[in-house]
């Protein structure tokens, strides 16, 4: 048995407004242990995992670190006293270069400057030390994702973090780079450091955690042993029934192309982003984008959405050249748009759940009466989704900034679906949510699908991706590195490779199976 690093005793968060995140919660953590937390969205993870990380304070309970108790009252408290954090959006300066990004906060001096050359001999001693290989002099805006993560967990090693609290660290990375991390995780443990692995993909979980604790609406359920408990019996635990990420689909029949892409290509500062770009998506078809974030997935999102005027190329959506439409205009079209941000951009955290959900329709005449919006129906409306997609909330009147990011998420997917679109591009539609949610979300996609809507889904879930694609494109630098028809018969390992670009298909292959 390890000993006990840390314990969290009768943990309770009320918030001001009333709503209970966490009541009587037990959590310990041993030393050098790598230990997970699951539990669906709003089950009281982050907001137990903010308290060990000081950016909130319990309103009852106590914290113990060694035996002594602690009081966090801020990030800088549980950084002095060794707790770091990951956090899924990296907290990194983009224009900052590796290097002063590792000491910011704790910059070595010489004279009134930062001592660049101290800063860069810092950052390659942790680099070698914890094998987490990165380039001092390199800026932060220039590096890919896997690449970010590594700098996010040194900068919380240069801090001195023994315990490390990781906000699903595999969110966007491909099955190399997860087993890469894997490996520097177990050598962070060898090292005496403790882990805590908060995530929803339950494989990754049983592959590299020793514990689990298990969380469901505010409370622990049980922590057990990895060894003695299965995905589908954690899952159980999490949701309070049996949850299966396995879809039959129907038969390949499709409609009239909705969405035709052709040539599009755009350049930022000289630097090509979209290298002439060529899809078709049909009636009834999902069309699947792969690729490691930074290869022009999101570039391709903004050009569809109108966010982005390509440089050349055409896009039309149900015949119309969609180049100088608005926002408006192309939603006008039956465009429906899951963001990948649903903080900046899917919801107004400060307006209610029944304002962000009739925010794109409530000036249509469905909505309005003499220029008076019909707010009772609204909230009918709000009311039968909130039941539909089992959102936890109090009611359509409450501020969607007080949900879960999961249940936000489940908001934003309500109203992108309930439209009726003939196309919706979904983009990270399930990322951060846990597996019942995602089931609720992949099961609306899949309905929408049979009701004849175009769909493009951009994904870094792999299985997601798999599962719910009819077919399968890779982007890689801003190109299509490959596309598959049945891409069920692809493994993760090999879409990884394409993903990387140490595989690619020849333009021909691409087209034929793309039908652009």
């Amino acid at each position: 048995m390890r000993e006990t690093l840390l314990e969290m005793c009768n943990i309770t968060k009320v918030y001001s407004n009333g709503v209970v995140a966490n009541q009587k919660v037990n959590f310990s953590l041993a030393e050098g242990e790598i230990h997970a937390v699951a539990g669906e969205n709003g089950a009281g993870k982050s907001t137990l995992m903010k308290m060990m990380f000081g950016m909130e304070e319990p309103s009852e309970g106590e914290i113990y670190l060694r035996g002594s108790r602690i009081r966090l009252q801020s990030p800088m408290d549980a950084i002095r006293l060794g707790i770091g954090m990951v956090h899924q959006h990296f907290m990194l300066v983009p224009s900052f270069t590796v290097a002063e990004n590792m000491v910011l906060g704790m910059e070595p001096k010489k004279g009134v400057f930062l001592n660049q050359a101290e800063a860069a001999r810092l950052t390659r001693e942790f680099s070698f030390r914890y094998n987490l290989q990165v380039d001092p002099e390199e800026k932060v805006e220039n590096l890919s994702v896997g690449m970010k993560q590594k700098v996010e967990i040194l900068k919380a090693l240069v801090r001195g973090a023994r315990i490390l609290i990781l906000d699903e660290p595999t969110a966007v990375l491909t099955p190399q780079e997860t087993e890469e991390l894997f490996g520097q995780l177990k050598l962070m443990r060898e090292n005496g450091h403790t882990i805590v692995f908060i995530s929803h993909k339950l494989k990754e979980v049983k592959a590299i955690c020793d514990r689990i604790t298990i969380m469901r609406n505010g409370r622990t359920e049980g922590v057990f042993d990895i060894r003695e408990v299965t995905e589908q019996e954690i899952s159980r635990l999490m949701v309070g029934r049996d949850v299966v990420l396995k879809y039959a689909k129907s038969g390949r029949e499709y409609g009239e192309s909705v969405l035709q892409v052709r040539d599009l290509g755009y350049s930022k500062e000289g630097k090509k982003v979209l290298g002439g770009i060529n899809l078709s998506i049909r009636e009834g078809e999902i069309l699947g984008i792969a690729g490691v974030e930074g290869n022009g997935q999101a570039q391709l999102v903004e050009a569809l959405t109108g966010r982005l005027e390509g440089d050349s190329g055409t896009v039309q959506v149900a015949g119309a050249n969609i180049s100088r439409f608005d926002i408006g205009e192309i939603r006008g079209l039956g465009v429906s748009y899951i963001p990948e941000d649903r903080m900046r951009q899917g919801t107004a955290k400060e307006a209610s759940i029944v304002d962000n959900l009739i925010s794109t329709v409530y000036n249509s005449k469905a909505w309005t009466r003499w220029g008076f919006q019909k707010r009772k129906k609204m909230a009918e409306l709000t009311e039968e989704k909130i039941r539909e997609f089992q959102i936890k909330a109090s009611g359509p009147a409450q501020e969607i900034g007080m949900l879960s990011g999961g249940n936000m998420q489940k908001v934003v997917v309500a109203r992108e679906s309930s439209t009726a679109p003939r196309l919706l591009i979904a983009e990270q539609p399930t990322r951060g949510v846990d597996v019942g949610a995602a089931q609720l979300i992949h099961r609306k996609l899949l309905e929408l699908k049979e009701e004849g809507c175009a769909i493009l889904l951009i994904s870094a879930d792999l299985n997601e991706i798999l599962e719910l694609s009819d077919t399968l494109a890779v982007m890689y630098e801003g190109d299509m590195a490959a596309c598959f028809e049945r891409p069920s018969e692809l493994t993760e390992e090999e879409l990884g490779l394409y993903m990387l670009g140490i595989k690619k298909q020849d333009e021909q292959s691409i087209r034929r199976a793309m039908h652009a």
